[in-house]
């Protein structure tokens, strides 16, 4: 072999490691570029999942501020309710006492609410003896009707009507005064 066939042989020899490192440079830069897209896709998905993990709990607690806000609105109507009610039977109580001031100096309906409260006792205590304290102003008016509430009560609870004693020697204390509406009544 002369110089020439050695000299075209150590080219072809060059072409062929050139190419095999070409092909060789061209599968690493392929395999590079997939395994970058494969790493790129990777930190992708774990960023998404990331946000929207983020995002549901962010969403959450929006979730549970709006149930807090809802509660305590809705306490707070309660409260307003409770508040009107309250406000309401005080006045209505108030009225009630003004009224229990007066009720009183009308004899008829005084009677008649003073015979209906010995009945009511009567039927609450069940007793076949009872002692009975009033006022000292309105010893003649349950001496009156003492008789009719006896019989009623005998009627309503299917027994024989009761021994009620009045007491003479102690009264329950007079009613109050405008002046003295606190003290003992």
């Amino acid at each position: 072999m002369n110089d020439a066939d050695v000299s075209k042989q150590i080219q072809q020899m060059v072409r062929f490691i050139r190419q095999e490192a070409e092909e060789k440079a061209n599968e690493i830069s392929v395999s590079a570029e997939e395994e970058f897209n494969i790493e790129k896709l990777q930190l992708f998905e774990a960023e998404k999942k990331k946000i929207r993990q983020e995002y549901e709990r962010k969403e959450k607690q929006v979730e549970i501020r709006r149930k807090i806000e809802y509660s305590m609105q809705l306490n707070a109507s309660r409260i307003n309710v409770l508040q009107a009610q309250d406000d309401l039977v005080n006045s209505m109580k108030e009225a009630a006492g003004k009224e229990l001031l007066h009720v009183s100096h009308h004899q008829y309906a005084y009677e008649k609410l003073l015979k209906e409260l010995i009945v009511q006792s009567l039927l609450r205590l069940k007793e076949p003896a009872v002692l009975l304290r009033c006022r000292e102003a309105d010893l003649y008016l349950v001496e009156s009707v003492l008789d009719s509430a006896k019989n009623e009560y005998a009627e309503k609870a299917n027994v024989y009507p009761p021994e009620i004693v009045v007491d003479h020697n102690v009264y329950l204390p007079p009613a109050p005064t405008h002046h003295q509406a606190h003290g003992p009544f």
